[in-house]
């Protein structure tokens, strides 16, 4: 029978964390990548890791259906921000990424099984991965994002080459999605795989900027810039271009006409209810009327105009300003305050009302 002297036990616990200093401080553990992991060390790594997110994703609301608007806006910010490290269709990663410990996974073949669910994948993409390199999502008050790149990641797969320099780049100037923009020619391209070079925007959850007043424009970019308004997908590309063009992009958006709008097909008493809240407001809850600021000529110049603009757009953005989440201009503040008093059911006629209405003031 083999006795245990305790004594010389709790000794030995005591010395070993000074052991281990002692170890580290002679420099006898080697960190070079170039040697890999110890087996039990990647094994160990990973399955912490994947016992992490199994845990805390069991805290995340996974929708039924995963939302399609943003997978245009998704699919351009993993250009930029993902695929330099975990490859995309048609692109090959460089050789010094493959060299990085761990590796970055290509996510095509990772993601072709069911080895992470939705939930999961939302939960890494928020909140990145420690000792990896994997970044936490650029704003963690967009979950509306996050969820947009779990649902082009469930496409990425099976998609080819063609499709995603579609999704991603949108037209044939195809720009460097990485670096820093210091040339007009350069920073419209990148603005252009989101939005287009018209202003019109390449998907429903990316706003038409065209015929927007230069102020409201330039206001934004530097919100953007400046952490001020959240987004992950407008934070990453506004600080990668060069302030003093910023002015510039406005006033090309600016001189856009729109062009090729299509009224949005919404329900007739819906949008009827949105004419309601945006004429008259709804008083009991301190809802002004819409168009008391987004209506006249002499609004504030960094009020937007709302005619015409994308129905989901609009409603993610009211629902933002409802939660908060939503900066921008020290006018914010006005917005947080009228959305809170709105309801679902008023959000979505809001954005059925102004979405049908013709683009006639600026």
């Amino acid at each position: 029978m083999i006795r245990v002297n305790w004594k010389h036990l709790a000794i030995g616990l005591a010395i070993l964390p000074f052991a281990a200093v002692f170890v580290a401080w002679i420099g006898f553990f080697n960190v070079g990548a170039s040697t890999g992991h110890w087996k039990i060390t990647e094994w160990f790594l990973h399955f912490a890791m994947r016992s992490a997110v199994r845990t805390y994703s069991l805290a995340v609301d996974a929708p039924e259906t995963l939302p399609r608007e943003g997978v245009q806006a998704a699919a351009g910010h993993y250009a930029r921000g993902c695929a330099v490290c975990h490859g995309a269709p048609g692109e090959r990663r460089s050789a010094a990424v493959r060299e990085m410990l761990p590796q970055p996974p290509d996510l095509q073949e990772v993601l072709a099984g069911d080895k992470w669910n939705d939930a999961e994948l939302f939960r890494i993409v928020k909140h990145g991965v420690r000792f990896t390199g994997m970044p936490a999502w650029p704003t963690q008050n967009r979950d509306d994002e996050v969820w947009a790149m779990v649902a082009f990641l469930r496409n990425l797969p099976g998609m080819d080459a063609g499709t995603y320099r579609d999704l991603a780049y949108g037209h044939d100037r195809r720009p460097d999605p990485t670096g820093f923009h210091d040339d007009f020619d350069a920073a419209l391209a990148d603005c252009a795989r989101c939005h287009g070079e018209d202003g019109m925007g390449r998907g429903e959850a990316v706003p038409i900027l065209s015929g927007q007043r230069v102020d409201y424009l330039f206001a934004a970019l530097e919100a953007y810039a400046a952490d001020t308004r959240a987004s992950g997908v407008m934070q990453l590309a506004a600080s990668e271009t060069d302030p003093r063009l910023y002015r510039r992009l406005a006033e090309h958006y600016a001189e856009m006409p729109r062009t090729g709008t299509d009224r949005d097909d919404a329900d007739a008493a819906l949008a009827a209810r949105g004419r309601e809240i945006a004429r008259r407001g709804i008083p009991e809850r301190d809802v002004p009327a819409c168009v008391t600021c987004h209506d006249r000529p002499d609004r504030n110049p960094v009020f937007p105009s709302l005619d015409g603009q994308k129905r989901y757009y609009l409603e993610e953005q009211l629902r933002l300003f409802a939660e908060d989440k939503r900066g921008g201009t020290p006018f914010r503040e006005l917005m947080a305050k009228v959305a809170k008093g709105l309801e679902e059911a008023d959000i979505e006629a809001l954005a059925a009302y102004f979405s049908g209405r013709s683009d006639t003031r600026r």
